[in-house]
């Protein structure tokens, strides 16, 4: 999936003046490219990751994903290519304590009308390949932080989406957990071209990518 971004600005309400965040951004990424966006906490990386995933909308600009304007589409149209479009995995894994790896795996596909026999061989080939298929009647409390994490990038690759966001993925992993997870993100988007974004305070993590980029004032230039 391409990212186009043209323009694009994005402040929030604050005493006095709005607070301006994002200030004329462009951005413009090949379809299956995987990009690494670096720069200080408060710059614009995570406002920026929650418009292209299209959890937040922008005040002015535009933002083209594939052939899609999502912030033209009607609200139910919109949650729809959401769900099947773009992936998420965040520092956080947000998997639900009460279920096992296998059906957060399924999650998204619950809105979904595929059969629920090819969903779950998906769910379990993508388990396999991040190492957990026999984990996966397991619950997220029985599991490592890596292993959590591991679920979280099956579950959203899981509708094969056209683009994956990730949001410091690794930020709450030691080293060398942290360079697997690194290392299981570019295996497995190279694997199923997806567009991949990731936005990361780690150099290390960011030189997995084909293209670095830093916030350099509320815009972006490439690093180095």
């Amino acid at each position: 999936m391409r990212i186009k971004v043209e323009n694009l600005s994005k402040s929030y309400p604050a005493p006095g003046e709005p607070l301006s965040i994002l200030d004329n951004l462009q951005l413009d990424v090949s379809g299956g490219d995987s990009v690494a966006i670096m720069g200080p906490s408060g710059c614009g990386k995570s406002t920026l990751l929650h418009i292209l995933g299209t959890l937040e909308s922008p005040d002015s600009g535009s933002v083209s994903l594939g052939e899609t304007d999502p912030f033209a589409l009607g609200e139910g149209e919109l949650a729809h290519f959401r769900n099947t479009q773009v992936g998420f995995i965040f520092q956080e894994h947000y998997l639900l304590p009460q279920c096992t790896v296998l059906e957060n795996t399924l999650l998204p596909l619950l809105v979904t009308r595929e059969d629920p026999r090819e969903g779950e061989a998906r769910a379990k080939d993508l388990l396999g390949r991040v190492g957990l298929l026999e984990r996966s009647g397991h619950r997220p409390s029985e599991l490592s932080g890596g292993e959590r994490q591991r679920a979280a990038i099956a579950r959203a690759l899981v509708n094969s989406p056209g683009l994956l966001l990730c949001d410091e993925p690794t930020g709450n992993l030691d080293g060398e957990t942290a360079g697997k997870v690194g290392d299981l993100l570019v295996e497995i988007q190279e694997s199923v071209s997806s567009t991949i974004i990731v936005v990361t305070h780690s150099q290390e993590l960011a030189g997995r990518f084909n293209r670095q980029l830093l916030f350099s004032g509320k815009n972006l230039s490439e690093a180095g």
